[in-house]
């Protein structure tokens, strides 16, 4: 294979110094000839010269470069807060390096290790592990990390989250004022703060109607099974379990609610399949405010969460941060909205 064209190459090639070369594809305010300038740049262009970034942070201990570490790339909800980053990220002129945890506090480590070794000076971070030593580590060691969507606790660093526990009681009260009394709560296993959050939201407003959850209404998914990381199409699959789970305990709510909209997805198919109508027999609310929310029949009725102004508000805020614009961390609670559809009805209380 042929090796990458250096400015050594380019220096041989025209009988002239490295520096010179340098300066020139740098961009240094350093004066060179314009004609010698001009004869450099087509000789890059001419050998295919490609820069190398990673050498130029070395040198100047500048980067353009920042991480971003997510639990799930097959999670539309993600995508989102990626996409959010992703802009703010090219309009400062900044290039993103993602990495998928799938849900493996192990792999989130490598990946912290990986990206501070490779100089990369800021990381966005969804994290998935109760422990946070090489986070801690690394952030001693100069590593700028913003913390998204689910709150650790006892950390000092600039945290971006949302109100998950009110979000849980939003769509409850909901369905309370609806008229439905008989409720059934599914999640995905409860490892994530959030999911934790919004259970006991869901468990909070039942309360303060005066409402007991029977235990087999509460439906847990079991934990990923081998090495399968927990995506999109998992949670899906595990909405159609659970729902399985609960149907076939010859229990029949007038309501679920899904901790995601990728598990209420699941939860309508499987419905379907039963030929069990989705609002008329059992009504369906989600949490998440997916684009496929709206395109599902019948369209679901969701919790809206501003995910995409999460991951612009991350990425402004890190590179504030790596700026030294700001200096005191702290934490931002975006809140939840409900968002109406037809996947839930009125009924007679």
């Amino acid at each position: 294979m042929n090796k990458p064209t250096t400015i050594y190459d380019i220096a041989e090639k025209l009988n002239i110094s490295a520096a010179t070369v340098s300066r020139v594809l740098s961009k240094s305010n350093y004066p060179v000839r314009a004609a010698l300038a001009n004869r450099i740049r087509a000789t890059a262009e001419e050998m295919n010269y490609v820069p190398n970034s990673i050498g130029r942070q070395l040198k100047t201990n500048k980067t353009s470069t920042m991480g971003v570490i997510i639990p799930s790339i097959t999670n539309p909800f993600y995508a989102s807060v990626v996409s959010g980053i992703e802009e703010v990220a090219s309009e400062k002129g900044f290039q993103i390096l993602l990495c998928n945890s799938q849900q493996n506090p192990e792999l989130e480590d490598q990946h912290l290790n990986m990206l501070f070794e490779k100089q990369v000076k800021g990381v966005i971070l969804s994290s998935v592990s109760n422990r946070h030593d090489v986070l801690r580590k690394v952030m001693a060691n100069g590593l700028k990390v913003v913390s998204v969507d689910q709150h650790m606790a006892d950390f000092e660093a600039f945290q971006i989250n949302f109100d998950y526990r009110k979000g849980g009681m939003i769509g409850t009260r909901y369905l309370l004022d609806q008229g439905h009394r008989e409720i059934a709560y599914l999640t995905a296993p409860l490892t994530l703060t959030s999911r934790q959050q919004i259970l006991q939201g869901f468990m909070d407003e039942m309360a303060s109607a005066g409402l007991p959850v029977p235990p087999e209404r509460i439906v847990v998914a079991d934990k990923r099974r081998g090495k399968k990381a927990e995506g999109g199409s998992e949670e899906f699959e595990n909405g159609k379990r659970m729902t399985r789970q609960l149907l076939d305990t010859g229990d029949m709510p007038t309501a679920i609610f899904a901790c995601n909209d990728m598990t209420a997805f699941g939860v309508m198919d499987e419905l379907a399949s039963r030929k069990i109508k989705v609002p008329e027999q059992i009504s369906v609310i989600g949490f998440d405010n997916l684009e496929f929310s709206e395109i599902v029949s019948p369209p679901l009725t969701s919790i809206e969460q501003p995910k995409y102004e999460m991951g612009r508000l991350a990425c402004g805020m890190l590179m504030d941060w790596m700026d030294d614009s700001i200096r005191q961390t702290g934490e931002i609670m975006l809140q939840p909205r409900l968002v109406a559809r037809t996947s839930v009805r009125e009924i007679d209380s």
